[in-house]
């Protein structure tokens, strides 16, 4: 699998995945959280392609902050700019314009767990894919 092939597939399970996610604890999502999931496992991914060399906790500490900062500007775009009201979290603690909040942050941190785990799978095969070519040459 060519990397455009790699990258296409990890966001098309993240759109998937999210929007899951989100009508399993919500009830609901919106075409625009299709978006941010894609965005984010593909965000998480290279995140942990280049930092392999990180232990899991540490590139899920970068996973969680990625995320957060994918819907703090999603959030702000599509409901701050273009007043779509997709979310709103000004009634949780320690929020970031209603767009983020602290208990979300921790949310994802641990999401970010299953998600290395799919990266480093898809990575493995990958290399393994890589290795076998360069065997048959």
């Amino acid at each position: 699998m060519n990397k455009k092939s790699e990258y296409a597939v990890m966001f098309v399970i993240g759109a998937v995945c999210y929007g899951l996610i989100e009508i399993a604890w919500r009830g609901r999502t919106h075409w625009t959280m299709l978006l941010t999931g894609g965005l984010c496992l593909l965000l998480l991914h290279r995140c942990n392609e280049r930092h392999a060399d990180l232990d899991l906790w540490s590139r899920c500490g970068l996973g969680c902050l990625t995320i957060t900062a994918v819907e703090f500007s999603v959030g702000w775009l599509f409901n701050v700019r273009l007043h779509m009201m997709i979310w709103d979290y000004s009634d949780k603690f320690l929020n970031l314009a209603g767009q983020v909040c602290l208990e979300y942050t921790a949310y994802w941190y641990l999401l970010s767990v299953p998600a290395m785990a799919l990266s480093s799978g898809v990575l493995r095969m990958r290399d393994n894919t890589k290795k076998k070519a360069e065997m048959r040459v």
